[in-house]
Protein backbone atom coordinates (compact mmCIF):
# COMPACT_ATOMS: atom_id res chain seq x y z
CA UNK A 1 0.00 0.00 0.00
CA UNK A 2 1.13 3.51 -0.60
CA UNK A 3 -0.01 6.96 0.43
CA UNK A 4 0.88 9.87 -1.79
CA UNK A 5 -0.23 13.40 -0.95
CA UNK A 6 -2.46 14.70 -3.72
CA UNK A 7 -3.27 11.22 -5.08
CA UNK A 8 -6.71 9.87 -4.18
CA UNK A 9 -6.95 12.35 -1.35
CA UNK A 10 -3.88 10.86 0.30
CA UNK A 11 -5.73 7.59 1.01
CA UNK A 12 -3.81 4.32 1.07
CA UNK A 13 -3.86 2.83 -2.44
CA UNK A 14 -3.07 -0.62 -3.73
CA UNK A 15 0.42 -0.83 -5.25
CA UNK A 16 0.92 0.94 -8.55
CA UNK A 17 -2.77 1.89 -8.81
CA UNK A 18 -5.09 4.67 -7.84
CA UNK A 19 -7.46 2.20 -6.20
CA UNK A 20 -7.87 3.10 -2.52
CA UNK A 21 -8.03 0.29 0.01
CA UNK A 22 -11.28 1.69 1.35
CA UNK A 23 -12.93 1.19 -2.07
CA UNK A 24 -12.31 -2.56 -2.17
CA UNK A 25 -13.18 -2.84 1.53
CA UNK A 26 -16.46 -1.04 0.86
CA UNK A 27 -17.34 -3.33 -2.07
CA UNK A 28 -16.54 -6.33 0.10
CA UNK A 29 -18.97 -5.06 2.74
CA UNK A 30 -21.63 -4.79 0.05
CA UNK A 31 -21.19 -8.49 -0.69
CA UNK A 32 -18.76 -8.44 -3.61
CA UNK A 33 -16.46 -11.45 -3.38
CA UNK A 34 -12.78 -11.49 -4.31
CA UNK A 35 -13.40 -13.15 -7.66
CA UNK A 36 -15.78 -10.40 -8.68
CA UNK A 37 -13.40 -7.70 -7.41
CA UNK A 38 -10.63 -9.18 -9.54
CA UNK A 39 -12.96 -9.28 -12.56
CA UNK A 40 -13.94 -5.64 -12.03
CA UNK A 41 -10.36 -4.51 -11.38
CA UNK A 42 -8.25 -6.56 -13.83
CA UNK A 43 -5.03 -4.80 -12.79
CA UNK A 44 -5.35 -6.26 -9.29
CA UNK A 45 -4.06 -9.64 -8.19
CA UNK A 46 -5.13 -11.95 -5.39
CA UNK A 47 -1.96 -10.85 -3.57
CA UNK A 48 -3.02 -7.21 -3.92
CA UNK A 49 -6.34 -8.02 -2.27
CA UNK A 50 -4.64 -10.00 0.49
CA UNK A 51 -2.41 -7.02 1.17
CA UNK A 52 -5.43 -4.71 1.13
CA UNK A 53 -7.23 -6.88 3.71
CA UNK A 54 -4.11 -6.88 5.88
CA UNK A 55 -3.89 -3.09 5.68
CA UNK A 56 -7.60 -2.69 6.41
CA UNK A 57 -7.28 -4.97 9.45
CA UNK A 58 -4.27 -3.01 10.72
CA UNK A 59 -5.94 0.39 10.26
CA UNK A 60 -9.70 -0.21 10.67
CA UNK A 61 -10.48 3.29 11.91
CA UNK A 62 -8.78 4.89 8.89
CA UNK A 63 -10.75 2.66 6.51
CA UNK A 64 -14.02 3.25 8.37
CA UNK A 65 -13.57 7.03 8.26
CA UNK A 66 -12.74 6.97 4.53
CA UNK A 67 -15.80 4.84 3.74
CA UNK A 68 -18.05 7.07 5.83
CA UNK A 69 -16.68 10.30 4.33
CA UNK A 70 -17.07 9.02 0.80
CA UNK A 71 -20.56 7.65 1.41
CA UNK A 72 -21.59 11.15 2.47
CA UNK A 73 -20.38 12.61 -0.84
Amino acid sequence: MSKTPGVCGGDACIRNTRIPVWVVASFCRLGMNESRLLDNYPTLTATDLANAWTYAAAFPEEIEIAIRENDED
